[in-house]
């Protein structure tokens, strides 16, 4: 036999093969619990691996429709307290107004008109105020809400804008007539008072059920997030309770072999011998 080639037997060549593949294993294993992934790649599982990452695309696509619900939720919202500050305004309006029915002094009426018109300034200076993220659902040609709720616009809600300036396109509210110098003219500001806030009532419920609409896509859109991220990371996620128990049980077994590999050598060692 020539002397730079080594002779090994079965025992020792299977024992060797057998660290070999420990050997990998503990690196599989190891790779698993620095990751915390038990499939890293398609080479792992392709089938796993695939599928776990359309799972996770979808719910990235997902999540950032759900940012966009929550911002449309707040920009209704905007217009929900600017509605409601407007009510209070005609509300001071309305007694404004009947102040004025009440007193017969004309010094009196003009004043209280001075004010009834102010208020109505600041009505339009609150709907056009009323913005959110770039959009205004109060001011006079107001915007409308797109809502996307899936991957392919497929799934949506159009929210529309309702003009709640004084105009006579939104609550249709006009100036004290002639300072409030006739009972006429106070009992036109009275009526259209009462118009106006029977409209603020619809325009609040309207929203106020969009909003609704909306939070009720949010939670399903976020509990389908989670599904689809559980779903991922039931295929991809590794126990890593049971990754460390089986590195310690791989360790262990190279160990071993290692010891069956020694004794394995000192025993032809010690037979070769005999024919020294």
């Amino acid at each position: 036999m020539p002397a730079d080639k080594v002779s090994l037997t079965q025992a020792v060549r299977g024992n060797l093969l057998t660290l070999q593949r420990t050997a990998t294993t503990i690196d599989q294993t190891q790779t698993r619990l620095s990751t915390g992934l038990k499939v890293n790649s398609a080479i792992d599982d392709a089938a796993a691996f695939f599928t776990a990452r359309a799972l996770d695309n979808r719910a990235s696509d997902l999540d950032s429709l759900k940012s966009n619900i929550d911002l449309a939720i707040s920009t209704i919202q905007a217009a929900l307290d600017g509605i409601d500050a407007i009510t209070d305004l005609v509300q001071q309006a309305k007694g404004l107004a009947s102040n004025a029915k009440a007193t017969g002094d004309t010094n009196e009426r003009s004043t209280l008109a001075v004010q009834f018109n102010e208020l109505l300034s600041q009505i339009d200076s609150i709907a056009n105020d009323s913005t959110f993220n770039g959009i205004n659902l109060l001011q006079a040609s107001p915007d409308n809400l797109d809502v996307v709720f899936n991957e392919d616009n497929t799934s949506n809600l159009t929210i529309t804008g309702l003009d709640t300036t004084t105009a006579s396109t939104g609550i249709n509210l006009g100036v004290a007539g002639n300072n409030f110098g006739a009972n006429a003219n106070i009992d036109t500001a009275l009526t259209a008072i009462s118009t106006a806030l029977v409209t603020l009532r619809g325009n609040a419920s309207t929203l106020g059920s969009n909003s609704t609409i909306l939070k009720t896509r949010l939670d399903f859109t976020q509990n389908l997030v989670n599904t689809l991220e559980g779903g991922s990371g039931k295929l991809t996620l590794a126990d890593l309770n049971e990754e460390s128990a089986n590195l310690l049980a791989l360790q262990t077994r190279q160990q071993l072999g290692l010891n069956s590999l020694s004794l394995a050598a000192q025993s032809e060692r010690a037979i070769l011998s005999l024919f020294g």
